[in-house]
């Protein structure tokens, strides 16, 4: 009896394991391909549950039916049509629409495909460069060059052995020179600007110089014309007080000589640390003595 169970038990463990290998889902991301013994036996696009027969009979294995991106990992310079080196970056845009054919004539995985078409696309892409300027390369005449470029790839691809894939878009990301071409075209670029700035700094100079001239020049006339005006007037001065000076001594000669006198010891003990050695009975100290004084009195009444 005991060994009856086990044997249904092992039956339908069995008969569970069968059914799970001949059970298989289709992501809505992938193409499932059924394989028997080796050839492509169906090729099932719609998501959902699929049946197959159990290994070895048939196998399935999936490809990505996505929107995939081919990046440029290849740093080799292309030859524009003057000859010069220049690098580009690019990135193209393809899916898988055919996996039988993708199968037959490319590989079994994405990763072939990729390689294959990097390889098409560099071709591609030689070929226009070299029949264009690097100015027709960064003006607006790119986009007709990624038109060409797509157009060849798609002849590549869609021929003889097409590859059951489709090729959507083709960019250019970045166009540069070489390094030597490059570190040149900064070195002339630089020497270029610094002769610019090297004739705007001598123009400036130059401009400084001459306002600078011209406001000394304006000044020298400002300063000279204002000490002519001052000796005008101090002439002018002077002499209308030597006339005042002279109607008014004249009208009282002791008042003048008196006049005259203080004046001078005003000019000769102007400081209090003058000394100053004269004979007191000299003239200079009239004014001093009473007689002078006294005489000068009436005088300045």
């Amino acid at each position: 009896m005991n060994s009856k169970i086990g044997f249904y038990i092992s039956s339908a463990l069995v008969g569970l394991a069968v059914i799970s290998s001949m059970l298989f889902v289709v992501d809505q991301r992938q193409f499932g391909v059924v394989y028997s013994l080796g050839q492509i036996k169906d090729v099932i696009t719609e998501p959902g549950l699929n049946v197959k027969l159990p290994p070895p009979f048939q196998n399935v294995t999936y490809i990505d039916k996505r929107l995939l991106t081919l990046d440029n990992a290849d740093t080799e310079p292309m030859l524009t049509a003057e000859k010069q080196r220049v690098v580009i970056d690019w990135y193209a845009r393809w899916r898988i629409t055919d996996p039988s054919e993708y199968i037959r004539n490319v590989g079994l995985d994405e990763t072939a495909g990729a390689i294959q078409l990097a390889r098409v696309v560099r071709n591609a892409f030689q070929e226009e460069i070299n029949k264009r300027t690097v100015k027709e390369l960064l003006s607006l005449k790119r986009e007709a060059l990624l038109e060409d470029v797509k157009r060849e790839v798609l002849a590549a691809v869609k021929g003889a052995k097409p590859w059951g894939v489709d090729v959507v878009d083709v960019r250019i990301t970045r166009a540069d020179y070489v390094d030597a071409i490059t570190e040149s075209v900064y070195r002339r670029m630089e020497a270029e600007r610094k002769r610019v700035a090297n004739e705007l700094r001598s123009t400036g100079a130059a401009e400084g110089e001459k306002i600078r001239a011209d406001a000394d020049r304006q000044r020298e006339v400002t300063v000279a014309n204002a000490y002519r005006e001052a000796q005008k007037i101090k002439g002018e001065g002077d002499a209308q007080a030597a006339q005042i000076y002279a109607e008014s001594f004249g009208r009282d000669a002791q008042f003048a000589q008196f006049y005259r006198s203080l004046e001078a010891y005003k000019t000769t003990f102007s400081k209090k640390s003058d000394v100053m050695v004269v004979d007191p009975s000299s003239d200079f100290f009239k004014a001093f003595r009473g007689s002078g004084a006294s005489s000068a009195a009436p005088a300045k009444k």
